[in-house]
C-alpha cells in the first residue's frame, strides 16, 4: 500500500495518480503523465494544474515553459542507488525556479528522507514498510552537519554563509 506524506503528516484523498496499464485516473482524480505525454497534452491545451512524471533519464528542463501550469512533478526513484531524482528536484528548484510540488515516487526510503527534503522535494509517495512505520511515529531521520548549498533556506540563519543556498535575484 501507498501511502502519501509530507512534514504535516500523511494525506488522505490525492487526486493524483501515476497512470499504468492497469490504472487510470477516474472522476475527480487527475493523471500524472510520463514527461513524452505531458508535452504532447501541455502542447495542445491551455490546461492548468496538470502533473507530470520525471523519469530518471529524462530532461527535466523540457518542462520550463509550462512550469507555470504544473501544479505536480514526480520525480522517480527506480532503485535506492539511482540518485537521479535529486538532481531533478535541485534543478527545478534552484535553476527552473519551480514553486510547486515535487513528489518522490518509486523506491522512498527512510534514510534519504531528509536528503529529498533539503533539494526540494515536498512530497512523497512512499509503499516501504519501514519508512512507513517510522513516518507514522514522528521518527525522521536527522543530518546535523551539512557542506552543500540546499532548496530549503537554513533553520539557522547564523550558520556558516556558504552552506546556505543564495536567494534568486528578483
Amino acid at each position: 500500500m501507498t501511502r502519501l506524506w509530507t512534514e504535516t503528516g500523511f494525506v488522505e484523498n490525492d487526486p493524483f495518480v501515476i497512470e499504468t496499464e492497469d490504472r487510470k485516473a477516474g472522476e475527480g482524480e487527475q493523471p500524472i503523465r510520463p514527461l513524452a505525454d505531458f508535452l504532447a497534452h501541455a502542447e495542445a491545451s491551455n490546461e492548468s494544474g496538470l502533473a507530470v512524471l520525471v523519469k530518471p533519464a529524462d530532461d527535466v528542463r523540457k518542462l520550463q515553459p509550462y512550469l507555470d501550469r504544473i501544479a505536480l512533478v514526480a520525480v522517480e526513484f527506480p532503485a535506492f542507488n539511482d540518485g537521479r531524482a535529486f538532481s531533478h528536484a535541485s534543478l527545478l528548484r534552484d535553476r527552473l525556479h519551480y514553486k510547486g510540488d515535487i513528489r518522490a515516487v518509486g523506491d522512498v526510503l527512510i534514510d534519504p528522507l531528509p536528503l529529498m527534503l533539503r533539494c526540494g522535494i515536498t512530497s512523497f509517495a512512499v509503499k516501504n514498510a519501514t519508512a512507513l512505520k517510522r513516518l507514522a511515529e514522528g521518527r525522521l531521520p536527522g543530518i546535523d552537519v551539512h557542506y552543500q548549498p540546499a532548496a530549503r533556506e537554513s533553520a539557522n540563519p547564523g550558520s556558516y554563509s556558504w552552506r546556505r543556498k543564495a536567494k534568486p535575484a528578483a
